[in-house]
């Protein structure tokens, strides 16, 4: 396979138009994409009909605005090449006017009452900094989406407003510091994608499965994750085959796909690219979530990207891998051999420091759902209390700088490992924190409480906007500096003091760092309803108002749109029990005890029979089918009282004290069952046969 060749072989892409455009409408395209100049209709024209022509001859027959509405997943609508020519007879157009705008029905996507649902017109514009692609048959134009009246409806929007904000302030910042040459300042990504493949025929006989993408009932198997032996174990051929797949569609389609491997729960797995651009890796993890499942399905496997689709089994998160740089190549978080005389990579690291320290809430807002609330502080994931991770050198070297001592700079030493044949290697100057929120790795920062089946913006909008506000409060103050030496040195050190409580290097799974954090004022919001209303409060509608990331409506919007999720989803959850329980468990328990009872009658009417098994697991299963009956009208009396008020924040609390709680107690009756129960009568797959079915 010539992998060179077959990389970005279905993207439109530089090399691609530099070849099929005139000199002078690639000119003025890459000038659009660079610095966000109008593009005239006329060059629009030229452009679609090259675009139009390539993806013909990849074997596309129709185009779609391929775009990210606030339902956390893309949304397309196809639309075929031909027009008609006379005769009844048919030509391949494709205009600049398509290419530039398409108008969706706005109305049939999540608003939070920006839109009525009279008011149906919306559009699509066209994001000339992402790529268009051919897949399966159709060109794919990545665009932004926005209501008739202007107002955001998308994730995209909003992501590419906070890349403007936080490139405008750092310019700003390296001006100050003598750089001319840089011309933007980019914040790169490179999402960890983790996920679960199961077998089809399995998932097929789930109804949980199929409803809200996790089990709602089931027992933890004699083997788990206990022998840590399937975490970077071999890659089974089914799940080889399959990921050789995956990564020659990505490749196609220009994601820089890298790293495979298996993760620490069976049945697990991760993909990890190499950093680009924030608004194209968003895009690119888009098409990774969606064919993740398409090409899965091929090999007869489901891909399971819930973020807790079993308990008692390590759930699947999104490590967001984010740093800043130039247009130079420049990485502005890279510390160089000697992090304590650079004095620009300090301040953009006090930046990012004071930034989470100030906006903990948001950050943790950005990862809030109902699915992630199964999984933060699993043991498995970092927990609900944001800190940061920096390691030994940098916090010495920030301390040192805070008490004015003198700090000498380590020298990398060897690794010795014992053995003269293996090569020696410099040792790095810090450890890894896999247990912290937002740990720096190198020269990046690991974001790692996004749940594996969010979309990177929102996390991505929070980040670039909270780092934005702060560079302005340098440069405000900077620039207005008479001594730029000293004033630099006493920033840095005040912005460490006065924000060193959000560092933490320890195990952020311990007891004793709960009770620390809650002594250094660090916020817990363990839940996504505890979360949530921190969006609106007025110092974070202030924040992205000001850097025009979201207008006010806007993030009320996207609160109710958030609060509405959670709800429905815990809905479906519990209706999908009910019908469970209804449809499949209580019919599997009354068989089995039928069966009992004959088999009881039958050892009776033949004389002196030990029956104190059979009468013994009889009353066992009857007590807890009666139990269970309790527990399902429970929850359906709950259900029946959740009405849906004005007050948004009322009813996902309601959901949360009342309808989750319901939900955990008839599930831990049925679980129960599940032990008793004999295999051929429980109508569901254990998660033994579950998470083992692929070889």
């Amino acid at each position: 396979m010539d992998i060179p060749a077959l990389f970005g072989s279905m993207v439109f892409n530089d090399a691609v138009m530099q070849a099929r455009l005139p000199k002078d409408i690639y000119k003025t395209l890459k000038k659009t994409i660079s610095h966000g100049t109008h593009l005239d209709l006329d060059v629009a024209n030229v452009v679609a009909n090259a675009m139009k022509n390539w993806a013909v001859e990849k074997g596309a027959t129709h185009f779609t605005h391929w775009f990210q509405p606030m339902t956390g997943i893309t949304a397309e609508k196809h639309d075929s090449f031909i027009s008609p020519a006379g005769d009844e007879k048919i030509i391949m157009e494709f205009s600049g006017k398509e290419l530039i705008r398409g108008e969706p029905d706005a109305s049939s996507f999540p608003s939070g009452g920006l839109r009525a649902t009279f008011e149906a017109r919306g559009y699509t514009v066209w994001d000339t900094t992402s790529y268009a692609f051919v897949k399966d048959g159709t060109l794919y134009i990545p665009t932004a989406f926005c209501s008739y009246s202007g107002e955001a409806l998308d994730k995209k929007t909003p992501l590419l407003r906070s890349m403007e904000a936080i490139d405008k302030q750092a310019l700003r910042i390296l001006r100050l510091f003598g750089n001319t040459g840089a011309n933007r300042v980019i914040t790169t990504v490179g999402p960890e994608q983790e996920y679960f493949l199961i077998d089809a025929d399995m998932y097929t006989t789930r109804p949980d499965l199929i409803y809200t993408g996790r089990t709602l009932f089931g027992m933890p198997p004699p083997k788990g994750q206990e022998l840590e032996d399937h975490y970077f174990g071999s890659i089974k051929p089914r799940v080889s085959a399959f990921m050789k797949d995956l990564e020659e569609e990505l490749w196609k389609l220009g994601v820089y796909a890298k790293t495979k491997h298996n993760e620490v729960a069976p049945a697990q797995h991760e993909l990890a690219p190499i950093f680009t651009t924030t608004n194209i890796a968003t895009d690119h993890n888009q098409l990774t979530m969606e064919l993740l499942k398409s090409v899965a399905n091929r090999h007869g496997l489901v891909c399971l990207l819930h973020e807790k689709p079993f308990a008692g089994v390590n759930g699947s998160g999104k490590h967001n891998n984010w740093s800043i740089g130039t247009d130079t190549g420049s990485n502005l978080l890279e510390p160089g051999d000697t992090p304590r005389d650079n004095a620009q990579f300090l301040l953009f690291l006090v930046a990012v420091i004071k930034a989470v320290d100030e906006y903990q809430d948001m950050l943790r807002v950005s990862v809030a759902s109902a699915g992630n609330d199964h999984r933060l502080g699993a043991n498995e994931a970092p927990p609900a209390i944001v800190s940061m991770f920096l390691g030994d050198e940098l916090t010495e070297i920030l301390e040192a700088l805070e008490s004015g001592a003198d700090y000498r700079n380590k020298e990398k030493t060897q690794m010795q490992v014992g053995v003269t044949a293996l090569p020696h290697f410099p040792k790095d100057s810090t450890d890894r924190n896999r247990t912290s929120p937002f740990a720096f790795t190198g020269n990046k920062f690991e974001f790692r409480m996004l749940g594996s089946a969010f979309s990177i913006a929102g996390p991505n909008i929070v980040l670039n906007t909270v780092v934005a506000e702060i560079l302005r409060e340098f440069a405000d103050s900077l620039e207005k500096s008479k001594d730029f030496k000293k004033d630099l040195a006493q920033l840095i050190q005040k912005t460490f003091h006065e924000h060193k409580r959000i560092i933490f290097n320890g195990n952020n799974y311990a007891e004793e760092w709960v009770i620390e954090a809650k002594k250094r004022g660090l916020s817990n919001l363990q839940t996504t309803v505890d979360a949530l209303p921190e969006y609106i409060t007025k110092k974070n509608i202030d924040l992205f108002t000001k850097h025009n990331v979201f207008s006010e409506s806007e993030i009320h919007s996207r609160y109710e749109i958030l609060m509405e999720g959670y709800c429905k989803t815990i809905n479906i959850e519990a209706l999908a029990m009910l019908d469970m329980v209804k449809g499949d468990i209580i019919p599997a328990c009354i068989r089995y005890q039928n069966e009992l009872a004959k088999l009881l009658e039958r050892k009776k009417a033949c004389g002196d029979y030990d029956v104190s098994l059979e009468g013994r697991l009889l009353g066992s299963i009857s007590k807890l089918s009666a139990d269970l009956l309790k527990k399902l009208d429970a929850l359906e009396e709950k259900l029946s009282g959740a009405k849906a008020d004005s007050d948004i924040l009322a009813h996902a609390r309601y959901f949360r004290d009342n309808i989750c709680t319901a939900m955990a107690e008839l599930r831990a009756v049925a679980d129960s069952l599940e032990a008793l129960v004999g295999n051929t009568y429980w109508p569901l797959p254990s998660y033994g046969e579950i998470l083992y079915s692929v070889f």
